[in-house]
């Protein structure tokens, strides 16, 4: 008795965390052309006090960009992506690695190198999100 009362009235099922749609390399542009922007007003300016805050910032924008491309891996990408794209594990771990740079880094051209990595798995993401 108690366990049909209890019971769920509705079963819901998704291959994903979440319903389809919710997951977009955009997130990951967006810190990273944070990370790049604070890399160049880092070197434009020489201020002990705001250098040490765009640090601190920068790091943050590179880590959560780390994050939301390591999502993208974990949780989007499917066998039959890594099948169609054998080049995606190495990019995924190419993009980490140059957000981990740039996170190190005040040269803007680390943060350029991330972003552009990120280009292309922006470009792949949305070449399956077309199938």
């Amino acid at each position: 008795m108690l366990s049909r009362l209890f019971a769920p009235k509705v079963q819901v099922s998704a291959h994903c965390d979440l319903p389809c749609g919710v997951y977009d390399p955009a997130q990951a542009r967006i810190e990273a052309e944070s990370v790049k922007a604070i890399q160049e007003k880092y070197q434009a300016n020489e201020d002990p006090h705001f250098r040490a805050r765009a640090t601190t910032i920068k790091e943050e924008r590179a880590e959560l960009a780390k994050h939301h491309i390591s999502v993208l891996w974990s949780d989007y990408f499917k066998p039959p992506h890594f099948e169609k794209y054998p080049e995606l594990h190495q990019l995924v771990n190419d993009t980490l690695k140059a957000l981990s740079a740039a996170k190190g880094s005040t040269d803007p051209a680390t943060g350029q190198k991330a972003l552009d990595y990120i280009a292309q798995i922006d470009k792949i993401f949305w070449e399956t999100k077309k199938a």
